[in-house]
């Protein structure tokens, strides 16, 4: 019988850092309520003699993300403004670790190269809600990964 995954292994949504890197300085983004980063890989379709369906190369990538945070930092409109005021954009790091002391999995960490926001939101309020919080898009152009979770057991 095929072993199974134990409930204990799974990480903890919450147990997460998230570090911004702008121009050398470093800040904990501890505001952050989720943040999502994905690469998507560009395909060719690609014809073969003798037969009748294509094949597919990869022939690229691009990686893109998506962040919710609380709105109580200025940060990102800063960099919006900078960008408005001077024509220059900023680009920036974000590094997160997964780290659940439960699981056996260990921690991975993820640091997103070169980030780039697509916009924001300069400013806001809500009379009916509990708190704000923003969403952010952003585009990144390398990335790393120096630590890896490691092999479940039962994996192998």
């Amino acid at each position: 019988m095929a072993q199974s995954m134990r409930s204990k292994d799974s990480v903890s949504a919450g147990l997460a850092e998230c570090y911004v890197t702008i121009e050398g300085n470093r800040y904990n983004f501890m505001q952050a309520i989720n943040l999502e980063a994905s690469v998507e890989k560009q395909k060719s379709e690609i014809p073969i003699l003798g037969q009748t369906g294509k094949g597919h190369k990869s022939t690229g990538w691009s990686g893109s993300g998506s962040a919710t945070f609380h709105y109580n930092t200025s940060i990102f409109r800063e960099l919006l403004y900078r960008f408005k005021e001077t024509g220059e954009d900023i680009y920036f790091d974000i590094q997160i670790t997964n780290e659940d002391p439960t699981s056996s999995v260990g921690r991975q960490t993820v640091i997103l190269k070169d980030c780039n926001i697509d916009g924001g939101i300069l400013a806001k309020f809500d009379a009916d809600a509990e708190y704000l919080d923003e969403d952010m898009d952003f585009t990144f152009d390398d990335f790393e990964i120096p630590e890896k979770f490691n092999v479940l057991a039962g994996m192998q």
